[in-house]
């Protein structure tokens, strides 16, 4: 057993946050399309999360956003020129790349990479594969970015492998660590790895996207290193997909040795969990939370967000803590559930709220806003220290935001040549205070 911990690299929200609807399957994304956004209060709420893991003993990280607009991707549409000639161009022949070219979904970390911890790996080295986000053209051109943010932290050779991503065909789909979950009895003991699959890479489904093949999911596994005996490929429930559940980790989430989900989260329930303990026998003892279709409905659950929560070691508690989105505690059904599940005897103790608002309205909660790594003390010191967060680095972060966001975006600002040049200027202050200025 190891000295490892599970550190939080959340994903700082981007100036350019505004509400594209682009995201088919997602049902918050799709509903508050074209209302305006306000970037500054995202990031202020996303910080202020950090800040309460901070304060309760967490080790918490942070991913800078990614740049926008994304020039490259109006370049390669065919659009040249100066900036403000490229954006003006976009905007009056193709608004749909103009909108793709300035979302902020890279503050969703949890769709940033797949992460195998040391204790998992045949080398002993920690491992990050950057997700491809194939699926969705204004998701499917960050991994460059993010491979390279990723290599900017995780800089280390010895103790680090950063894989790039998978190929951009729709056989190797892959979303990340939102439909990835590791279970194992302590942070730095050998565990279990569950992958959870929409789809065979050669079947098309009917509804929603299925964004995740068994095929990438497999490939990732072997790249990574992990044993087949202690990893476990899950199909994710159709029913889900089709109900809004484009990711796994919006009906289901889980750490330690507790994987807490809804009924409705796998195509075969009973399948997954028997394949859970074996991979886990003589490891640790699998700790299921399953919340009935008859208690809370799975369009209750996606709407709350209820398992698009942080379910967390809390230091100094001897059981776990849910940290679940306001939306969780406003809907009847989640809020009487929690409210059930914290009077028992069960590994989840208590559910703590927090506000994030601005994120939900575009489809994510908390779990979205970060990727979870579970780190050695030694992997945590050779990492690059600027992205660790102390309340000193929070206040300077939240001093840019304020300085440099606006506090509202509607759709036709994103022709501004204007507010392009804000996002700019506002990610290069980020950087400088993230000590990546070699980013830009």
């Amino acid at each position: 057993m190891s000295d490892a911990r599970e550190v939080n690299f959340d994903g700082l929200i981007g100036p350019s946050h505004n509400y594209g609807g682009m995201s088919e399957g997602n049902l918050a994304s799709a509903h508050n399309e074209g209302d305006a956004s306000n970037p500054k209060e995202a990031a202020l709420q996303g910080l202020e999360k950090m800040r309460l893991l901070l304060r309760a003993g967490f080790v918490q990280g942070i991913l800078p956003p990614l740049p926008r607009p994304n020039f490259d991707l109006l370049v390669s549409a065919g659009f040249g020129g100066s900036d403000a000639q490229i954006i003006d161009a976009a905007a009056s022949k193709a608004p749909h790349l103009l909108k793709a070219a300035f979302s902020a979904s890279s503050m969703w970390a949890a769709n940033a990479a797949t992460v195998s911890p040391s204790a998992d790996s045949a080398d002993g080295r920690l491992h990050l594969t950057a997700a491809n986000l194939s699926t969705m053209l204004h998701r499917s051109t960050e991994h460059p970015d993010t491979t390279a943010t990723l290599l900017a932290i995780f800089e280390n050779e010895e103790r680090f492998g950063i894989h790039g991503a998978l190929p951009g065909h729709a056989d190797f789909a892959d979303e990340g660590a939102a439909n990835h979950v590791r279970l194992c009895r302590a942070h730095g003991d050998r565990g279990v790895e569950l992958f959870v699959y929409g789809r065979e890479a050669s079947e098309r489904a009917s509804g929603f996207p299925a964004r995740q093949t068994r095929l990438a999911s497999e490939s990732i596994s072997r790249s990574h290193g992990l044993g087949a005996n202690r990893t476990v490929f899950a199909q994710q429930a159709h029913a889900a997909i089709d109900a809004g559940a484009f990711h796994n980790d919006v009906v289901c989430v889980g750490t330690l040795d507790t994987l807490f989900f809804h009924e409705l989260a796998f195509e075969d329930t009973e399948g997954t969990l028997d394949s859970i303990r074996r991979a886990a026998d003589g490891l640790f003892d699998l700790k299921p939370v399953m919340v009935p279709q008859a208690e809370v409905p799975i369009g209750d659950a996606i709407t709350s967000y209820l398992f698009n929560s942080q379910l967390l070691q809390w230091p100094g508690e001897d059981r776990l803590v849910l940290l679940a989105p306001l939306e969780t505690q406003e809907t009847e059904t989640t809020q009487a559930f929690c409210e059930k599940m914290v009077e028992g005897n069960g590994p989840i103790s208590r559910v703590q709220y927090v506000d994030v608002r601005q994120s939900m309205r575009n489809g994510g909660g908390p779990a979205c806003l970060r990727l979870r790594v579970v780190m050695t003390e030694a992997e945590i010191a050779a990492c690059h220290q600027g992205v660790i967060l102390d309340e000193a680095k929070i206040d300077a972060l939240q001093d840019v935001v304020r300085r440099t966001y606006r506090d509202r975006v509607s759709p036709r600002d994103l022709a501004d040549p204007a507010f392009a040049s804000e996002c700019q200027i506002a990610r290069e202050a980020l950087l400088e205070t993230l000590e990546l200025s070699n980013l830009v």
